[in-house]
């Protein structure tokens, strides 16, 4: 079987996993006062920059209309593995065909997202991205990801599991949310008071595991016992090199819960669920609220993974309480989005 077929069909088996664990019946809904009707039928267009099978980002934006439809009834469309060249036009022929909400899965499309909602104000707008949007129009929903504040506590697990003391992180692009997130785990290291050295590499590409697993080989190879991924498709490569490595190499991930690919080296993932956040923003809408600011955090659609996975229980233990302070807002992680020298 030649190698993308191979990381076609493992992505289609983790999808399986993914949607049989995400789009379980929602559960009934408290009784509330009825929200204010508007009198407007609402239809959804969801655009996705890359495939719903990534058991990975867009498989979670998948569920998502799908567990929002489920619950409300509003029609819902999207199209997939959309360029940003392209998402402006995209946009255009949705709202053309009557979509009136249209919800942009992806930090790239920001400035096509805000520029259209400008021009077309009867039309909500959703977009996602990691710093919120100046003098916003009333009819853009924005959702600020907060990626960095995980990554603290991906970067203070890692610090304490890792045994040679050095721990590598591999991204995708070179992008700000990315910055944010190796700046997290720093604070994360000089906060542990541990000696721990941090090798940073971007793949260039989110989806490529052949590249993904060339530099998890590499960084295995200086001595890095802890590679903590910020990928998509890419991970499946990162899971490979970890796997193939005679001594032992632990690995998070992000996204979604992918124990399932490397039992042996998992250690915990950043888990992420947009049906909840879309449902409340959707309520939103349907009350009244055209548009506001929706930050993702540990109460609206964030969680770290536990219990943690192949470490020490002395590693559980003293996780523990971090988490719990990253939680109730005492730890306070510093989003730094500057370039990585």
């Amino acid at each position: 079987m030649g190698k993308s077929k191979k990381y076609v069909l493992i992505a289609l088996m983790v999808l399986l996993s993914v949607l049989a664990t995400q789009c379980a019946p929602a559960a009934a809904p408290a009784e509330e006062a009825p929200a204010a009707d508007s009198g407007t039928t609402y239809k959804l267009a969801a655009i996705f920059p890359g495939v719903i099978t990534d058991a990975d980002y867009n498989t979670l934006a998948y569920v998502g209309i799908s567990e929002l439809q489920k619950a409300t009834g509003v029609e819902t469309t999207y199209s997939e593995s959309v360029a940003v060249p392209d998402v402006d036009r995209v946009m255009r022929e949705y709202i053309d065909a009557g979509y009136n909400i249209i919800w942009t899965h992806g930090g790239q499309f920001v400035t096509q997202t805000v520029d259209l909602a400008r021009l077309f104000p009867d039309v909500i707008f959703i977009a996602e991205g990691d710093d919120a949007v100046a003098d916003a129009p009333a009819n853009l929903w924005f959702i600020d990801r907060n990626f960095h504040v995980g990554y603290y506590a991906i970067g203070a697990v890692a610090a304490k599991a890792t045994q040679t003391g050095k721990i590598g992180y591999i991204g995708g692009l070179s992008l700000p949310f990315s910055y944010a997130e190796v700046h997290a785990i720093q604070q994360a290291l000089a906060d542990s008071g541990k000696d721990v050295e941090l090798k940073m590499v971007w793949t260039g590409n989110f989806n490529d595991p052949t590249k993904a697993r060339q530099v998890a080989d590499a960084l295995i190879a200086e001595g890095c016992d802890v590679l903590m991924g910020s990928l998509n498709l890419g991970m499946f490569g990162v899971f490979e090199a970890v796997k193939a490595n005679p001594e032992p190499v632990l690995v998070t991930a992000k996204y979604t819960d992918k124990a399932s690919y490397a039992p042996e080296n998992y250690l915990t993932s950043l888990i992420y669920d947009f049906a909840g956040p879309l449902k409340d923003i959707y309520g939103k809408i349907e009350a009244g609220e055209t548009g506001g600011y929706y930050p993702l955090g540990f109460a609206t659609g964030v969680a770290i993974q536990t219990p943690l996975q192949n470490t020490s229980e002395t590693v559980q233990t003293e996780m523990e309480p971090i988490i719990q302070d990253l939680i109730d807002g005492k730890i306070t992680v510093v989003k730094d989005s500057s370039e990585i020298q």
